[in-house]
C-alpha cells in the first residue's frame, strides 16, 4: 500500500391491451441489485472517510470491518427480518471482538486459543438452530478470530463499539427504505407469485409444466416468508388498510396456486387469455398507481373445474375480503446430535488452524482461523463448494488488489477502491460465494494495511486459504461424511409425511385447512429437493451412492398435484398419471 495510506489519519388508450396491462402490473425485479451494491460501496467508504478527516484511523477501520461482514448478510427480506438479523450480527461480533482482545492482551498465547476453541463449540452449538442464530454463531467467531489476532490500541472497548457502529450504520442503510417504501418487499414477492402462475398457466400441457409448477411453489413460500408477520398479527388484532390489500392478495395467491395446479393436471394448452388472468388479478388487487387503466377479465369460458376455479378467483379479486388464514410450514430440524457433532468438528477446525498459525506465523496471526470460520458452514451450502469457492476468490481478490496497489496511489484513492470492491462483494452475497470471496478478500487487504501490517502476503494468504479449506474438508469429510445425505434423507422424509397427510386429510376438510396442508405439502417437498441438490454436490465414497431422492420427491409432487385436482372435481389430462407411488422409507 501506499506510503499516504499508511499515514493517513395513466397510459393513452392507443397502447395495446398487453403493454397496458405489464405496464399495470410492474417491471420484473432486477438481477443485479443496484441498490445493495450502491449500499455496500457507501457502507465501506463512509467509515473511512470519517476516519481519515478526524484522524481516528483504528476505530474507523474496525467500524468498516463491521460494516464489511454486515454487508455479507444484506438482504432482500422484509425489514424487520433483516434488523433481527444485524442485531443479532452487531451484538455477537461485538462480544466475540471483547473477548478475543482481552484474550491477546492477558499475554499467553494458549489463552487466545482457549478463547477460540471455546467460540467455536458456542458457534457450533447454536448454528444450526436457524439463520439468526447461524449469523450470531458465525461473527461471534470471527469477532473472537481478529480480536485474539490483530491488537489495536485504546481501551478495550473502543473496538467493540466501532464494530457494532459499522453494523449499525449498514442496518440503518439497509432499513431506510422502510420510511418510504414500506410494504415493496411484500408487494414484490406477491406479484412474483402472480407472474409465476401466469407462465405456468402458459406451459399447461407442455413437458415444461411441472417446473413452472416448481417456480411458483418457490415464489408462494418466498411470499409467505415475506407476509408472515403480518398473517401472524392479523391472527390477534384487524390489519390496518395498509396491509389489508396485502393479506387479501396472498389469500388469493394462495388460492390460486390450487387452481394453477388443477388446470396443469388437466394437461390441456390454454389460450393466451387464461395465462394473462393472473396478471389482471395482480393489477387489480396490488395496482403500481392508483390513477392507471385497471385491466379488465375477459371471459374465457369456464368449462372444467380447473377454469371455473380461476373464474371464481377473477370474481373474488374485487371482493372487500378473502376468507384464508395460513400458518407457515414449519421445516424440520437438526436433531441435537447434529449440533453436537457440528460444535465439536468447528471447534477441532479452529483448533487445527490456530495451531498451524501459530507454527508458521506467530501468535498473532488470524487468516487461518478466520477462513475456518468463513467456510465451514453446512447449513449455507455445500461444504466442498463453499471450500472451493473460496479458495478462487481468495486468489481473485488477492491478485486483483495487488494489481491496484501498483497503480493506485492515496489514501482517498484506496478508499474508492474499498468502495469499488464492498459494491462487487454484496452483489457476489447475492449471485456467487466465489464473487463475494474476492471482494472481501480485496477490502480485507487494505483494512489490515490501515491496522499497521504493511507486508505483501498476498501468496501467503491465498496458501492459508487453501490449507484452511483443506482442514475443514478433511475434517468433515473423514468425520461427518454423510452430513448432507442424512439431511436430504430427513428432509424427504418429512416432506413425504406432509405429501401423506394432505393425501389422507384433504377429502375430510374444509378449504381453510385444506390449503394449509397444500402449502406444507409443497413447501417441504420444495426444501427436500434443495437438500437432494446439496447433497448431489458434495463427494461421496465410491460404493455410497445416495438413495434416489428426486425421484421420491417427484412422485410425492405429482400425487399432491393429484389431490389438489381432485379436490375440485378434475379429471386428468391425456398426459396426467392418475395413479402415483410414492417410495417407501426403506428407498431412502
Amino acid at each position: 500500500m501506499t506510503p499516504a495510506m499508511r499515514t493517513g489519519p395513466g397510459p393513452s388508450s392507443g397502447t395495446p391491451a398487453p403493454a397496458r396491462l405489464l405496464r399495470a402490473v410492474g417491471p420484473p425485479l432486477s438481477s443485479l441489485p443496484l441498490a445493495a451494491a450502491v449500499r455496500g460501496a457507501v457502507a465501506l467508504a463512509t467509515p473511512l472517510l470519517v476516519g481519515v478527516l478526524t484522524g481516528w484511523v483504528f476505530p474507523s477501520v474496525i467500524a468498516a470491518i463491521g460494516a464489511l461482514w454486515a454487508v455479507g448478510q444484506d438482504g432482500s427480506d422484509p425489514y424487520p427480518s433483516r434488523v433481527g438479523r444485524f442485531v443479532a450480527l452487531g451484538l455477537s461480533a461485538s462480544l466475540g471482538l471483547a473477548g478475543g482482545e482481552l484474550a491477546l492482551r492477558s499475554g499467553p498465547s494458549a489463552v487466545v486459543t482457549v478463547c477460540l476453541v471455546v467460540a467455536a463449540l458456542v458457534a457450533g452449538a447454536i448454528g444450526l438452530r436457524g439463520r439468526i442464530w447461524s449469523v450470531a454463531g458465525m461473527h461471534l467467531l470471527l469477532g473472537v478470530t481478529i480480536g485474539g489476532g490483530i491488537p489495536v490500541p485504546g481501551p478495550w472497548w473502543q473496538a467493540p463499539i466501532a464494530l457494532f457502529a459499522g453494523v449499525s450504520f449498514v442496518l440503518v442503510l439497509s432499513s431506510a427504505p422502510w420510511l418510504w417504501q414500506r410494504h415493496h418487499i411484500e408487494r414484490a414477492a406477491l406479484l412474483a407469485v402472480f407472474r409465476a402462475a401466469s407462465t405456468a398457466l402458459a406451459a399447461a400441457g407442455t413437458p415444461g409444466a411441472a417446473e413452472t409448477r416448481r417456480h411458483l411453489t418457490d415464489a408462494l413460500d418466498n411470499a409467505h416468508q415475506a407476509m408472515d408477520r403480518h398473517l401472524t398479527s392479523s391472527r390477534r388484532q384487524p390489519p390496518d388498510a395498509r396491509v389489508e390489500p396485502l393479506l387479501r392478495a396472498f389469500r388469493l395467491a394462495v388460492r390460486l396456486g390450487e387452481a394453477v395446479t388443477t388446470l396443469q393436471w388437466e394437461a390441456r394448452p390454454l389460450p393466451a387469455v387464461v395465462s394473462r388472468a393472473p396478471l389482471v388479478m395482480s393489477a387489480r388487487l396490488l395496482p403500481v398507481r392508483k390513477d392507471g387503466d385497471v385491466p379488465v377479465l375477459p371471459d374465457f369460458g369456464p368449462h372444467s373445474p380447473g377454469l371455473h376455479a380461476l373464474a371464481q378467483l377473477s370474481v373474488a379479486a374485487d371482493a372487500e375480503r378473502v376468507d384464508t388464514a395460513l400458518a407457515a410450514p414449519a421445516s424440520p430440524r437438526p436433531t441435537r446430535q447434529a449440533h453436537l457433532r457440528y460444535a465439536v468438528l468447528l471447534a477441532l477446525c479452529v483448533l487445527a488452524a490456530q495451531v498451524c498459525a501459530d507454527l508458521l506465523y506467530s501468535p498473532r496471526a488470524y487468516w487461518l482461523p478466520m477462513t475456518v470460520a468463513f467456510v465451514y458452514k453446512p447449513d449455507f451450502g455445500p461444504v466442498f463448494r463453499r471450500a472451493l469457492n473460496r479458495c478462487v476468490g481468495t486468489v481473485v481478490g488477492a491478485a486483483a488488489i495487488g494489481a491496484v496497489s501498483t497503480a493506485v496511489h492515496g489514501t482517498y484513492a484506496f478508499i474508492g477502491v474499498v468502495a469499488f470492491f464492498g459494491a462487487l462483494m454484496a452483489v457476489g452475497v447475492r449471485h456467487h460465494y466465489a464473487l463475494a470471496t474476492t471482494g472481501l478478500t480485496a477490502v480485507v487487504f487494505v483494512l489490515v494495511d490501515l491496522l499497521g501490517d504493511h507486508r505483501a502476503l498476498y501468496g501467503a494468504r491465498m496458501l492459508d486459504t487453501a490449507l484452511a479449506a483443506a482442514l475443514v474438508l478433511v475434517v468433515h469429510f473423514v468425520a461427518w461424511p454423510r452430513s448432507a445425505v442424512s439431511r436430504a434423507d430427513s428432509r424427504t422424509r418429512a416432506a413425504l409425511a406432509a405429501a401423506h397427510r394432505y393425501r389422507d386429510l384433504s377429502p375430510t376438510v374444509g378449504p381453510d385447512r385444506r390449503h394449509a396442508l397444500r402449502r406444507a405439502a409443497y413447501r417441504q417437498l420444495a426444501d427436500a429437493r434443495r437438500a437432494a441438490v446439496h447433497a448431489r454436490r458434495e463427494p461421496v465414497l465410491r460404493g455410497a451412492e445416495p438413495p434416489d431422492w428426486e425421484r421420491a420427491i417427484t412422485s410425492a409432487e405429482e400425487l399432491c398435484d393429484a389431490v389438489t385436482a381432485r379436490a375440485l372435481h378434475a379429471a386428468p389430462g391425456p398426459a396426467a398419471q392418475t395413479t402415483v407411488t410414492v417410495a417407501s422409507s426403506d428407498a431412502m
